[in-house]
């Protein structure tokens, strides 16, 4: 069946309809959270282990986290790496004494390394300033890299705040919920009035939660356990026959491809040459083997040859390609050329770096590496065995 086009009048229709309807939806969907919900996340639960109640007030430090954590980067892979920073950062106060290179060592692996950053200077500055953390949505939103809806989800599972939440899980859960026929941003305020009709400013924690497991467990991206979910009834796009068609998407915009040569270059010790990127960007502060963009006309050699001249000062003798390698970022895909090389002449400095070092291989795990760089690390280690 067609999808009408949006419009004012089809959306006070649909504003009325979800009036009438919301106490219906927030009773079956917690009465079916109660059943099916994911009732074990560590940072949910009160210290001894049980369940909170509206009255409890939970730790806000390992909610706060969490939520970063999770900002882009689905549960199953999060939850590991939660438990890994908890136990190396237990508290606010651990966190600030931490060095940056600590912190993107306990975050490797889980990308998007800003937010390691970012916590970690919200840490330095509170405790500096004696100060907690926030536990209400607008002091929250002060701090860097929390939007309405991260800060809201904080909020409302640390103190129980009726604070409403939308974020992917939620406004795909709407969007089939009203057959809306245009990509959900298109209308966020409405989608933000939906969802404070839904919660009615009660339970905010149990009902922040639901929405969000019956996003991830039911009303799936693809193949929405349709069967299985509490709104069945209620569903527009189910009763016309076009959950799977929802929500509707815009166009990507084309992903760029790059190819990067990448030099590891090795002294007559056998160490290895790494360099620590500056603070700011994608990959702030961790460390990668020297390289870059492959130019127009450049073969690869040539490219390696340029960069680690123009990153490091070094004339190199460019060696046999060790590995290639394709990895995905959000907004481009690179393609790695990485090489073997050694030195003609020329003494390593920091040009392009905030400092480098020359480090034995069986060394270079003490380095927090973004991912790509973790396989150039096995490639060199499986030479190294061979030679």
């Amino acid at each position: 069946m067609p999808l009408k086009p949006w419009s004012k009048a089809l959306e006070h229709r649909q504003k009325a309809w979800l009036c009438q309807a919301a106490p219906g939806l927030h009773v079956s969907l917690l009465s079916w959270w109660a059943r099916h919900g994911r009732h074990d996340l560590p940072w949910r639960l009160l210290p001894d282990g049980r369940q909170p109640g509206p009255d409890h007030l939970l730790p806000v430090y390992p909610v706060w986290v969490a939520e970063v954590m999770l900002q882009q980067t689905r549960l199953a892979v999060a939850l590991p790496f939660w438990c890994r920073w908890l136990d190396r950062f237990p508290d606010l106060e651990a966190l600030a004494a931490a060095s940056q290179q600590d912190v993107l060592h306990c975050w490797q692996g889980l990308g998007y390394y800003s937010r390691a950053r970012r916590l970690h200077g919200v840490a330095t500055q509170l405790v500096a300033a004696g100060r907690p953390l926030p536990h209400d949505r607008p002091g929250l939103e002060q701090l860097p890299g929390l939007g309405r809806t991260t800060a809201a989800s904080i909020a409302a599972t640390a103190s129980n705040s009726a604070d409403p939440i939308l974020d992917g899980n939620v406004r795909r859960l709407l969007a089939r919920l009203l057959a809306f026929p245009a990509p959900p941003r298109q209308a966020t305020p409405l989608f933000w009035t939906m969802v404070e009709l839904l919660l009615a400013g009660k339970r905010a924690r149990d009902f922040n939660q639901a929405l969000m497991d019956l996003g991830a467990l039911v009303c799936r991206p693809r193949g929405p356990l349709c069967h299985h979910c509490p709104w069945q009834p209620h569903c527009h796009a189910y009763a016309k026959g076009i959950q799977h068609q929802l929500p509707v998407r815009q166009a990507p915009a084309p992903t760029p491809h790059f190819m990067v040569g990448v030099g590891i270059v090795l002294d007559h010790q056998g160490k290895v040459l790494i360099g620590q990127r500056q603070p700011d960007g994608l990959l702030g502060g961790l460390w990668e083997f020297p390289g870059g963009k492959q130019e127009p006309g450049e073969t690869m050699v040539e490219t390696v040859a340029r960069e680690l001249q123009e990153e490091v000062g070094l004339t190199v003798a460019v060696g046999p390609e060790l590995l290639r390698l394709d990895h995905a970022y959000t907004h481009r895909r690179l393609t790695f050329a990485v090489h073997l090389c050694h030195v003609v002449a020329g003494e390593a400095r920091p040009v392009a770096n905030q400092q480098i070092a020359w480090v034995c291989p069986h060394d270079l795990h003490r380095y927090p590496f973004p991912a790509a760089n973790t396989r150039m690390i096995q490639a060199l280690g499986e030479h190294l065995s061979q030679a």
